[in-house]
């Protein structure tokens, strides 16, 4: 297969990470939920990280409910969306030093991370939705984190993941 059938053969059968982004829904939810709590933000930081950690069962799960390819075997550009998402790994360091340095902005600079870690799938999936997202995402983050308290941040996060999902939703109907 040539470059622009691997993609379009991506983009179907995984319906263009729609999984991961429903999944970043619930974890949105709960890390709103941890921010609406009265404990200490230092302690609401680390459960920010805790709820990243069903991010994969939770999207293996939707996989199967909603039909989507979730291993994506015989496509070599799966790995390709594998790397996108193990760099944002490396970048979570950023904001486990914000947790130590400036705990108050560490929800903050964990969103722009979330939204910036976006982009490459706009290549992997040729989707306008996740070019956009990946844009808004960090600045909006940056002026909300700037302006308001971390469950603000959190609650528009939920609002935007949704409207995301119902963007990527739409570019698949188009596939």
């Amino acid at each position: 297969m040539e470059l622009n059938e691997l993609i379009k053969d991506c983009s179907c059968r995984q319906k263009k990470g729609l999984h991961f982004i429903l999944a970043s829904i619930v974890i949105w939810l709960l890390i709103l939920g941890v921010h609406l709590t009265n404990l200490p933000i230092e302690q609401k930081d680390i459960f920010t990280f805790c709820c990243s950690a069903v991010l994969f069962p939770l999207a293996w799960m939707l996989s199967k409910a909603l039909k989507i390819d979730f291993e994506g075997k015989g496509n070599p550009l799966t790995k390709a969306g594998i790397l996108f998402s193990v760099n944002q790994m490396l970048y979570i360091l950023i904001a486990m030093w914000t947790l130590a340095a400036v705990p108050q902005k560490m929800l903050m600079v964990y969103a722009m991370i979330f939204g910036a870690h976006l982009m490459p799938f706009s290549w992997l999936y040729q989707s306008k939705s996740y070019l956009v997202f990946s844009i808004v995402v960090p600045i909006l983050s940056l002026i909300v984190g700037l302006l308001y308290p971390p469950y603000v941040l959190a609650a528009i996060m939920v609002i935007i993941e949704a409207v995301f999902s119902l963007c990527l939703y739409m570019e698949c109907k188009r596939l």
